[in-house]
């Protein structure tokens, strides 16, 4: 077992995904505009990258009674995470909750949908067994990692765990956002290690698991954090 130097958490590198991502066809996913990246998941070559990532975040989910995803997007976890939970709630800041909602609700999957920010969330203390973020928290700047943390950690009751995945601050990311045509310094503020500190500071953490490039040789391009919150101490 390898482990982080920082954090002394356990690291993983790539294990057998055991629940694949259960897509629905491409043309039933609406609500969102054409900068959500749903479109990436079905390209030849780059959509099981894409895939995977989300793949290797659900595998640290455990299964509960209510999960938050904080930018669903178009809802592609939306059919796992049914498997998992009794209750699914969704945060984002530009998604039409109606119209992507009602492509679940035609399902029977019963989705209950917010427009917010991850620094101010509206939901009660102790809401949620599971809080989840994928490609999220590197839009927010350093300096609001803390604020978000302290919101997932509010939000989280006690035993439950936030799964975030974030990219690998490295050339080779910033080379194949580049082909995508993403200036990605435009959009990314925050690195995998500012998010794991961040996390640190308000949770204990479980384990890392990275993404490995294709070809392989090229090393990590992806990172999932589990942590978890735990009792406070008393006496």
């Amino acid at each position: 077992m390898l482990y982080d130097r920082g954090e002394l958490l356990p690291v993983t590198t790539e294990p057998a995904v055991e629940v694949p991502l259960k897509l629905l066809p491409r043309e039933s996913y609406d609500g969102v505009d054409e900068f959500d990246p749903i479109r990436y998941y079905f390209w030849p070559i780059l959509g099981p990258m894409y895939r995977r990532r989300v793949e290797l975040c659900l595998g640290e989910c455990k299964p509960g009674k209510r999960v938050l995803e904080v930018g669903f997007g178009a809802g592609a976890t939306f059919v796992n995470l049914h498997d998992l939970y009794q209750e699914i709630h969704g945060l984002d800041l530009s998604a039409s909750v109606e119209r992507v909602g009602e492509v679940y609700h035609r399902m029977g999957i019963d989705v209950h949908l917010r427009n917010g920010n991850v620094l101010d969330m509206p939901y009660e203390d102790s809401s949620f067994d599971t809080v989840l973020l994928i490609s999220i928290l590197e839009h927010v700047r350093p300096a609001e990692l803390p604020r978000a943390f302290s919101e997932i950690a509010r939000l989280l009751k006690v035993g439950g765990q936030v799964v975030y995945g974030v990219p690998i601050n490295r050339p080779i990311t910033t080379w194949a956002f580049r082909l995508l045509g993403h200036r990605i310094s435009e959009h990314h503020f925050s690195t995998e290690v500012d998010v794991r500190n961040a996390a640190s500071q308000a949770l204990r953490g479980v384990r890392l698991v990275r993404m490995l490039s294709r070809p392989s040789f090229l090393g990590p391009v992806y990172e999932v954090g589990h942590f978890m919150k735990d009792r406070p101490r008393t006496g």
